[in-house]
């Protein structure tokens, strides 16, 4: 997973690639839901309702209102139902593409194989990812500014959301410090699994590979490539019924 060096020509022909506005989302949607069984016996988990609509189209309107135009969908466990409801994306003004997994291969897995959905002609490319079964307020436009660095990179790095420590993870996954990431020291916030990817990091897994992303952080991070913003407004990981209700009961009052 170490990064080669990159010479001058490659670093000019990676920056034109490169040049154009970021425009490409990933959404994490292949996982099966254990906790929230058994609700996810028969609908796919980012399907499941709050405020009168599914946790995933939640995240496609937001994409779609921060200039995402191509979002990428990987699945595995049901996911036929999840192309069935969501269709094409032209009802969101987006380009819906999906990527199919025989089982589901984690994150960093679950990115190689759709690499060719990500990049055009194989050229590099900056998207952001999230995960299909989180809630937040968060504002993706927010991105466009970090994404641009990344492109002009010689070498792939990342870009992560952090929020405030939830009372199961007190202590946190990195430290932010002057807007990079590290392994220790302190503030320390939790990972608020919204981050900015390039390409270039995945081209070594071959697909249908299972390969989580934790090396991927903790490599990047400890080579001081990593940069990092704190959110502190809505973020939810709803990963219970229960905190599916309670959701649901607030955005069904805020939408009234």
């Amino acid at each position: 997973m170490t990064a080669k060096p990159i010479n001058a020509i490659q670093r000019a022909a990676a920056g034109a690639a490169n040049a154009a506005p970021i425009n490409k989302a990933m959404i994490f949607a292949a996982g099966r839901g254990e906790r929230m069984r058994p609700l996810t016996d028969t609908c796919p988990k980012p399907l499941l309702e709050v405020g009168g609509k599914p946790l995933i189209v939640w995240q496609i309107e937001r994409l779609a209102r921060a200039g995402f135009t191509t979002i990428v969908v990987n699945h595995a466990w049901l996911g036929e139902r999840i192309e069935a409801a969501l269709g094409d994306g032209s009802r969101w003004g987006v380009r819906l593409a999906y990527s199919a997994e025989t089982v589901a291969l984690e994150t960093a897995g679950g990115i190689a194989q759709a690499l060719p959905l990500l990049e055009d002609d194989g050229r590099p490319q900056i998207f952001v990812a999230v995960s299909g079964d989180i809630y937040c307020d968060f504002d993706y436009a927010r991105l466009h500014e970090p994404a641009g660095r990344l492109a002009q990179s010689a070498q792939p790095g990342m870009h992560l959301v952090m929020v405030p420590n939830p009372p199961f993870h007190p202590t946190g996954d990195f430290a932010l410090i002057d807007g990079q990431l590290a392994l220790d020291g302190a503030p320390r916030y939790t990972f608020g699994n919204i981050g900015l990817y390039d390409t270039r990091m995945f081209r070594g897994l071959g697909r249908g590979e299972r390969c989580a992303l934790k090396p991927y952080y903790r490599e990047t991070i400890g080579a001081g490539r990593a940069s990092g913003e704190f959110y502190d407004g809505r973020w939810e990981n709803v990963g219970t019924p229960q905190q599916l209700r309670e959701l649901d009961s607030t955005l069904s009052v805020r939408t009234r």
